[in-house]
């Protein structure tokens, strides 16, 4: 029983024991009538004006003969604990029944009534007190017992079972990700049939490590596992082994363990490992560290001693560069199952995994909407697919439709329609040219991919949108490829710095891009011709998370003012051909500027119609060389006066 349990329950028996008492209590008193003295009802009596005299403990009830054809009247009266009414009416010539007196005397009907009710009352009264002190002692030793088993059950494991009827997750709810499964469906043939493998002197993996970005589908693979074992499923966050006092995660991993025992053959799927499989020996704590406690009892419950239960670990993480050695070393962690962003076809088959049971309309192809996503992970796909039924729900349409899908695509890329935001007629101009030109220098590029929509309706934090549709899927990218995209990336700035004579600050985040790329093929990729095949620099980042920690140098001054030199040299290569592209085609950028200004947006067929429609199709330089500054010329000597 928790403490507001507790507390309802005490409030109700007092408000119980309360309104029982005040029952009583009203009950006794009955009803109301005209008081008067002990001796005025002996008086009345001894002058025969008395019919009954009612006696319930000290109370008397006093019914007078009725005078004059008018009904009688009752009167009430109080005599003392130890008086004797019997006495009193004697002494006075009264005699106690009326059945049958002598002429002359006075008589009296005494009747004595049960005073149960008052019985009651005092006995209620007087137990009352203690009830309620008993319940009191019971609510604080009740409070002091849930504070010692809290305190006991503060190291108990935290994991959520899931029985085997429980985990309906099988292999068919997941796509994309054919290579993992075909590794995990060993642990599930292990775990079916364990003697078909004992026989040969087989020893399955004792742990399997899920290592990719956010959103791959690592929790989900790891329940398809299990549901396809048909086994129970233990499931726990790595974060809810770690507390403040040390020793309390290596307790809970014990109890986790110990359950599991009870439970085999079971799987334990531990979620962001790396909160607590961290590399031992990097914090400030030392040995007594209670992360590197915790650590230490999960490679002992792993591999130690006991190696003969059926008890398969399934870890997921998106940070390996961190975790500890001697826990991915084999016997802990035999295999490492990469989950990367799924291809084209590895989308398609996400997207009919949760589309099923939708109800789609006919124009939806799924193949085109993949094609259109890439980068796109498993999550992202199962949101977009969300979002379509919440946009056509909304539109209060009966079936998802391909328009639902692009607007849901678009949602999960750069954020809903700021529909609100509002925009004055130059800048809508800006942002139309400016988008423009990315689309149309990305058309004329033979290495980038070809214009897929136009918008200038603003998302998140951006003015306007552009999205291109690749041909194929591409893993790897050419030095062609990079310039071109470059060009791309610099057509918006091209155009407003030729339509207006100015660019506007719209193009930083294009102007941060192809920095980036730029440096990264010179001191990364070694695509530059002047300094060659060489890395150059260190960079420290979190691979599937895609975030850089920190560079380090080493190499001298003189190289970096080459490095510098060479990216200088790329951005302004791009540069250049983007200006060249957007100068020899300024009435199909003037067309679409146009055409977007009226519609705000275009995508698929119309798009390429538009830009297809031009008859005269200027070739593209590959390369332009930069235009060198204008000679600085030397000022011209003082006359000196004549």
């Amino acid at each position: 029983m928790n403490s507001r349990t507790a507390k309802r329950t005490l409030v109700t028996v007092v408000a119980v024991g309360a309104a029982i008492a005040a029952v009583f209590l009203f009950a006794g008193r009955g009803a109301s009538h005209e008081q008067v003295s002990v001796g005025q009802v002996v008086a009345d009596a001894k002058a025969g004006l008395i019919d009954t005299i009612s006696v319930s403990g000290t109370n008397l009830t006093v019914t007078y003969l009725p005078q004059a054809n008018a009904p009688p009247v009752v009167k009430s009266s109080q005599i003392g604990p130890k008086t004797d009414l019997e006495t009193l009416l004697t002494s006075a010539g009264v005699q106690l029944s009326r059945a049958a007196p002598p002429n002359g005397t006075p008589a009296v009907d005494l009747e004595y009534t049960s005073s149960a009710s008052s019985a009651w009352l005092g006995i209620l009264l007087s137990v009352l007190p203690f009830i309620l002190i008993g319940l009191l002692l019971v609510y604080v030793l009740r409070r002091a017992r849930g504070g010692n088993s809290q305190a006991m059950s503060f190291g108990k494991s935290r994991a959520r079972l899931f029985s085997a009827d429980q985990v309906t997750v099988t292999f068919a709810d997941v796509a994309g990700v054919d290579e993992a499964k075909e590794e995990l469906s060993e642990v599930v043939e292990f775990l079916k049939y364990p003697e078909k493998f004992a026989a040969l002197g087989a020893r399955i993996p004792r742990g399997v490590l899920l290592v990719g970005p956010p959103g791959t589908g690592k929790t989900l693979l790891s329940r398809a596992v299990a549901g396809e074992a048909g086994v129970p499923f233990f499931s726990i966050s790595g974060s809810e082994f770690v507390e403040i006092f040390v020793g309390v995660g290596a307790r809970r991993e014990r109890d986790l363990f110990e359950q599991a025992k009870k439970h085999a053959p079971c799987i334990v799927f531990v979620d962001e490992i790396d909160a607590v499989g961290r590399q031992r020996g990097s914090g400030l704590g030392g040995g007594n560290d209670e992360r590197e406690q915790t650590l230490n009892q999960i490679l002992v419950e792993m591999d130690g001693f006991d190696t003969s239960t059926n008890v398969i670990v399934i870890a997921a993480t998106n940070r390996p560069d961190i975790l500890d050695p001697a826990l991915l070393r084999p016997g802990r962690f035999d295999r490492k199952v990469i989950l990367d962003a799924p291809d084209v076809k590895g989308r398609e088959a996400i997207l009919n995994v949760h589309a099923r049971g939708k109800p789609l309309a006919t124009d939806v192809v799924l193949g085109i909407l993949a094609k259109t996503t890439p980068g796109f992970s498993g999550a992202d796909l199962a949101n977009l697919v969300n979002e379509a039924a919440i946009l056509a729900a909304r539109r209060s349409n009966t079936v998802i439709t391909m328009d639902e899908f692009e607007e849901a695509a678009d949602r999960v890329i750069a954020g809903p329609e700021r529909k609100s935001r509002v925009m004055s007629l130059h800048e809508k101009r800006v942002t139309a040219y400016h988008e423009g030109g990315h689309v149309v220098v990305g058309h004329f590029m033979a290495h980038h991919d070809r214009p897929h929509k136009i918008t200038i309706v603003s998302r998140g934090m951006a003015g306007g949108y552009t999205r291109f549709l690749p041909e194929e899927e591409t893993h790897y990218r050419t030095p062609s490829m990079l310039r071109d995209q470059l060009c791309t990336a610099l057509g918006g700035y091209a155009a407003e710095e030729m339509i207006f004579g100015e660019a506007s600050t719209g193009p930083s985040d294009d102007i941060e891009q192809v920095t980036s790329i730029a440096r990264a093929m010179v001191t990364r990729w070694g695509m530059s011709e002047r300094l060659g095949p060489r890395t150059l620099g260190r960079v420290q980042s979190l691979v599937f998370l895609g975030r850089e920690i920190s560079e380090t140098r080493n190499y001298g001054e003189r190289v970096a003012e080459e490095i510098d030199a060479e990216v200088r040299s790329l951005i302004d290569e791009a540069q250049e051909r983007a200006r060249h592209v957007v100068r020899e085609h300024r009435d199909l950028l003037d067309k679409l500027a146009n055409v977007l200004l009226d519609v705000e947006t275009l995508a698929g067929d119309e798009l390429m119609q538009l830009l297809n429609s031009e008859a005269l199709i200027i070739p593209v330089p590959t390369y332009l060389p930069p235009v060198p500054p204008p000679p600085t010329l030397a000022p011209a000597p003082e006359s000196s006066p004549t």
